[in-house]
Formats: C-alpha cells, structure tokens, sequence
C-alpha cells in the first residue's frame, strides 16, 4: 500500500499544535489511499515522548471508565480500556481536528452506498447526535498486548450511529518494544474471496481506516465491501495502542 506522507520532522511533532499537525498531511492523498484500499497512514502523528505519556496512562484506571478483558469475550487474547470523559488532551484534540477531514469523504461513501445518515461538519455537533441517541459514553481506548496476544477480526460499531472511518496510534516502537503485531484489515468483496491488507507502522504513526463498509468502484458499477480490522499474534515484548473512534457507544 502507498504511505502517505508528511514533511514535517518527527522530532518536532511535540511543538505542533494539534491542528497544525494534522492540516500538515496531504489530505487529497489520504481520501485516495482510503477510497482505494480502505485505510491510509499518517506518519508521525505522535512524537515518541507523547506515546510514551499516552502508554504510561494505562495502569492509572481513575482514566477510564471500563476494563476489558478480550478472552473473556472471545475477542482474542490482550486487554484495552475505554477512557472517561474529560479525555486527554492530545486524544481529544485529535479527535476533534481529523473528525472534519473525513466527513466530506464519509458522506461521499454513504451516498455512494445509499445511506441516509449525513455527517455534520464538526465533531461537536456530531456527538450531539449520539448523544441525542443515547451513545454518551466515550470510545477512544489504550490496547495492551503481550507475548501470545492478538485480536480478533472485528468491527467497532457500539450502537445505530457509526462513523464509517477511525483512526490507530501505534504507542511503541516495533522491533525495540515489541515484535509481531501487526495491524490487519480483511475485505470480504460480494462472491469474491477476501482481500487482506498488513499495515506496517513506527511508533507514534497512525493509521485510518473504514470501519465497517466502503463502496469499490467495479467494472459494471459500484458495489459495497464488508471491512473488519485486528491484530495478529504479539510474538514478544508490549505493544501499546491507542484508538480514537468518532462516534460514542450505547
């Protein structure tokens, strides 16, 4: 896959303000990366010293507002934890400064697919329509994996309104920090076999995604993919992530 990528120094992404950072990305480059692979990298999102302040959150649980142990569920093996409301400085600011550069491209796909729901231009007002839904508890989270963790194929919807794109920060570093982990999307393509796709990532890089369908353009029309995302098996060390998900959860 094409990585898209940014000028900006990796060691000067601390001093950035979160919407510069953010307005630093070639934008036209990342909708295209999506529209033709359902995800798209954003390199250097985080400074190293950021994922490690972020990762260090996550024995605190005065944080966060649930546990969730992944075997228990069936999930796979690893743990994560949903964050309370206030969220984090940089968590919340980023949330709100990429949820507008998806939106066009969110409603482009709903119209394409025939979906009624239209998202509105700030993230605020969105959450005012999940919350007016009764989805009013926050759902950016940390995942912790160890030596034998995966997680399961899956899909992050938590109620009847869903933003179709998230986003994943890598927090540790691979190879130094962790081996094995890899971020992985399946595409299931109607009476076709299903498409993989590895994204591979530094620490503090991020990458977008659809959540759960896309429209492809074929050769006699458009027609809708079904998308799932997880993690193969973490071979040794800590891998750290966290996940900002626009919509809130039931």
């Amino acid at each position: 896959m094409k990585t898209t990528s940014t000028v900006q120094e990796r060691s000067g992404v601390a001093k950035t303000s979160v919407e510069a950072r953010v307005a630093h990305y070639d934008w036209t480059a990342v909708s295209e990366e999506l529209n033709g692979y359902g995800c798209a990298t954003l390199p250097g999102l985080l400074s190293p010293d950021e994922c490690c302040s972020l990762s260090s959150l996550y024995s605190d649980e005065n944080h966060f507002r649930s546990h969730v142990v992944m075997a228990r569920h069936g999930f796979g093996k690893g743990e994560y934890r949903y964050f309370n409301y206030p969220l984090p400085d940089i968590l919340g600011g980023l949330r709100t400064a990429l949820y507008p550069r998806f939106a066009g491209l969110a409603n482009r796909w709903n119209a394409t697919m025939g979906f009624d729901q239209r998202y509105p231009d700030t993230h605020a007002e969105y959450l005012e329509l999940c919350h007016g839904a009764g989805q009013n508890r926050p759902t950016p989270l940390l995942l912790q994996y160890s030596p034998g963790d995966f997680n399961c194929l899956h899909q992050d919807l938590y109620g009847e309104l869903v933003f179709p794109i998230q986003v994943a920060i890598l927090l540790s570093e691979p190879d130094k920090d962790f081996t094995g982990g890899e971020f992985c999307m399946t595409e299931q393509r109607p009476r076709m076999q299903s498409r993989v796709e590895v994204v591979s990532l530094r620490q503090g890089d991020a990458v977008a995604f659809a959540v759960h369908s896309r429209p492809v353009q074929g050769t006699k029309g458009t027609y809708r993919v079904n998308m799932r995302h997880g993690v193969s098996r973490v071979r040794s060390g800590i891998r750290h992530t966290a996940g900002i998900i626009f919509h809130d959860a039931k």
